[in-house]
């Protein structure tokens, strides 16, 4: 199958392969870095722009449903049951 390849081609080849390994080469270098294994995380500081925000949801609200209602609901829970 090599045989019809163009010359020109089959350089290519090789030198997207030369350019592969060393790109791989470099990468694994950089990561065995110590410098890179050791992230220093910083305590998150507030901004001063910005409002401060609750950490508390809102209160939750509940509605008391008369009979009519709570028939009409277990109606469809059941239509909704069934496909």
């Amino acid at each position: 199958m090599l045989e019809h390849a163009p010359t020109l081609q089959l350089i290519g080849v090789a030198v997207l392969a030369a350019a592969a390994v060393a790109w791989t080469v470099v990468l694994l270098r950089l990561l065995r870095r110590p410098g890179l294994r050791t992230v220093v995380r910083r305590p998150a500081r507030q901004l001063p722009a910005l409002p401060r925000q609750n950490r508390v949801g809102p209160a939750q609200e509940s509605v008391e449903l008369t009979p009519a209602e709570q028939d009409a609901f277990a109606g469809l829970i059941r239509r909704l049951a069934n496909g």
